[in-house]
């Protein structure tokens, strides 16, 4: 089954349609909520685990898994297939791997702001694109887990009243900035993230 997707959004190959594992669902509203039952019991998990450290690629992938493992079998597992978005899928692990250890470097010889680090993080791990699908739910709850425990930052107010998931002025401002950042400017990027340090 094929669901309509928003402006933006990673469209799923018929194999990976086939690891939903709940065969019921027919429509995007009820996958919509599936999904975000599962990724509040993921966040709980966050909030209460012990261990796990951000930049270690094997816990980027488990909590994916934990965000979406109830929903899709693939969840976890980088995907195997070109998107519309996203790197060469057998670069994904090497490319994934560099990012984190760049971003180790950032927050340990305080390159970027806590703001301007978390945008880029973000930016490259979108862009990376490891994932079926939930790409950029995953790296928003990534970039949070980032500035909170990395860098004893609260967290960015993605939404700001608004579903990111649906068609809105929001999203749309998320997936410009995005797509500027894509060609290196990070400016519209910086500022939808709330930071103060805009860089030239």
């Amino acid at each position: 089954m094929i669901f309509e997707e928003p402006d933006g959004a990673t469209p799923l190959d018929p194999d990976e349609n086939q690891g939903l594992k709940l065969s019921h669902v027919t429509t995007r509203g009820e996958l919509d909520e599936l999904e975000q039952a599962n990724i509040e019991q993921g966040l709980a998990w966050v909030s209460r685990r012990r261990g796990g450290d951000i930049f270690d690629d094997s816990f980027i992938r488990t909590l994916h898994k934990r965000l979406f493992g109830d929903v899709w079998r693939w969840a976890g597992e980088y995907r195997l297939t070109e998107k519309n978005i996203g790197i060469d899928p057998f670069q994904i692990g090497a490319q994934l791997r560099m990012l984190l250890e760049n971003a180790h470097y950032w927050s340990k010889h305080e390159v970027f702001t806590p703001l301007e680090a978390a945008a880029r993080f973000h930016h490259r791990m979108v862009q990376i694109h490891p994932f079926p699908n939930g790409n950029g739910r995953h790296a928003r709850i990534a970039t949070d887990i980032l500035l909170e425990e990395v860098y004893d930052h609260s967290p960015v107010v993605w939404a700001s009243g608004f579903d990111l998931q649906a068609d809105n002025e929001r999203r749309a401002a998320y997936i410009t900035a995005l797509r500027s950042a894509d060609g290196g400017d990070f400016y519209p990027l910086l500022v939808f993230v709330g930071a103060k340090l805009i860089c030239s």
